[in-house]
């Protein structure tokens, strides 16, 4: 069954289906918007007691609902070099070993792929760490920084848009290198360079940053870059950085002697916004 639901993915219309989804999710349709709303919190268990304005009818749009905010002490934050930076669960962690990450059995991806083909930019993570968080429907799909740091270059990379769940990843080779993906290139006073990775996928409206709003959300099949080293743009630890208009994939890619993950995370394990992720190697 798992084969039968990757192959018919390369069948699908994948990038009309998007944009269709994209329409609908950021339409204000009144009673069919809230109708919408109420049957996905249903379906897919979505706890809105954490939820900042739980009230249902309340949302204009899917896209409000669905990038809800929470309530100012639903995740408290941890005392760590590192904080979990989304909600989800991992899919996998660990080595960047000689340029690649794991993926799932039997498929690896590199690091010069994931990043749009820098070779000079992934070359900074060679044999370093990194950290790949899948977000599910009912989570909340705000993405936070782990550490304080300064933002330096954005790259859009155009690429497919296949699921990103846990099925696809172990069907699909290089997916998250395959599929559409913004790349946010930092620098930590601390820590030194660091990327996080936003990865698209089917259905996935867009994604957003804070500094830029939605990027490419005509999808234009051009890679793009933006460089933000002389605005002193600076975010805080555990501050908003950007935000899914529905789920996917986040990817960070650390430099070797960064960082210690946490003894505790495995992968497929659920984890929160917060959290401890690691403590900094100095």
């Amino acid at each position: 069954m798992d084969r039968i639901k990757v192959l018919a993915q390369y069948g699908l219309p994948k990038q009309m289906l998007t944009k269709i989804a994209g329409r609908a999710a950021s339409a204000q349709a009144g009673a069919a918007t809230t109708r919408m709303i109420r049957w996905f919190a249903q379906k897919y268990e979505v706890d809105m007691a954490e939820a900042a304005n739980p009230d249902l009818s309340s949302y204009k749009s899917f896209n409000d609902f669905f990038t809800r905010a929470l309530k100012p002490d639903a995740r408290p934050m941890a005392d760590a070099d590192f904080l979990c930076p989304v909600d989800g669960a991992i899919s996998q962690f660990g080595a960047i070993d000689d340029g690649k990450m794991f993926q799932a059995k039997g498929h690896q991806f590199t690091a010069t792929d994931l990043v749009g083909g820098d070779t000079d930019l992934a070359a900074r993570f060679q044999n370093g760490n990194f950290a790949n968080i899948y977000l599910s429907p009912k989570d909340y799909h705000r993405i936070h920084m782990p550490c304080t740091a300064t933002l330096q270059r954005m790259i859009y990379v155009p690429g497919a848009l296949f699921s990103v769940n846990p099925v696809t990843a172990r069907g699909v080779a290089n997916l998250f290198a395959r599929n559409e993906r913004v790349v946010c290139v930092f620098d930590s006073s601390d820590f030194g360079s660091f990327v996080m990775v936003l990865v698209g996928a089917t259905i996935v409206g867009s994604m957003q940053t804070v500094w830029h709003g939605v990027v490419n959300p005509s999808h234009s099949g051009q890679l793009a870059e933006w460089t933000y080293d002389d605005q002193g743009i600076v975010l805080e630890k555990g501050a908003e950085m950007g935000r899914f208009l529905l789920g996917s994939t986040v990817i960070m890619l650390f430099k070797p002697g960064t960082i210690e993950f946490n003894e505790n995370w495995a992968p497929e394990q659920t984890v929160r916004l917060g959290e401890r992720m690691g403590d900094g190697l100095r």
